[in-house]
């Protein structure tokens, strides 16, 4: 095997990436993204804990001429910078589309309007989350920033994409693994 095929980290793919207080970039503060592609042609993933305050689901629905049910409360979250006209929608792995990536056995992503129909009419996944971008990395670059950066990965947890608060998802994924990540510092030092 030479150095080109042998893998920089093993995949982060369903994992979780936690920004450290460290973050040098201001929009990546407190953000919690779902690593939903990892591998030697980059990375992508779904920032899951920064709603849009301007927008939310029912606005989107009607905007596509779509019912809104009754018990319809979902905002819409900024997915990440890169192609921020663009919707994904996260989704529980109960409800099944012919289009998707599948994340983790219990975690589908997907961009096909099927799905934002299917939620329209009460069909569609009964846990989801709808987001306009996505957070992406080139060939090695986020292996590089999890070096130089305020990046700390993690197991995810559905709970925490589905269930938690927003305002609660960012210090909740990291104790779930005894860290307090407002107090977290990088800890790297020189021999």
């Amino acid at each position: 095997m030479d150095e080109t095929e042998r893998p920089i980290i093993d995949s982060l793919t369903g994992s979780f990436l936690l920004s450290t207080p460290n973050m040098p970039d201001p929009r990546f503060a407190e953000q919690v993204i779902y690593i939903c592609s990892h591998g030697h042609d980059g990375s992508m993933g779904i920032a899951i804990n920064k709603p849009n305050l301007s927008l939310n689901l029912e606005e989107v629905l009607l905007s596509n001429h779509l019912p809104v049910p009754d018990n319809l409360n979902a905002p819409v979250y900024i997915g990440g910078p890169v192609e921020p006209n663009s919707a994904f929608i996260l989704y529980g792995s109960d409800y099944v589309t012919e289009q998707h990536l599948e994340v983790s056995s219990s975690v589908y992503l997907t961009r096909t309007t099927k799905v934002l129909d299917d939620i329209a009419k009460n069909r569609g996944p009964e846990k989801f989350l709808f987001a306009i971008g996505y957070a992406g990395w080139g060939p090695g670059q986020l292996e590089q920033e999890l070096v130089s950066q305020g990046w700390l990965t993690i197991p995810a947890r559905d709970s925490i994409i589905f269930d938690v608060p927003n305002e609660e998802k960012w210090r909740s994924a990291a104790a779930l693994y005894g860290i307090d990540i407002a107090t977290y510092q990088d800890c790297i030092g020189n021999a």
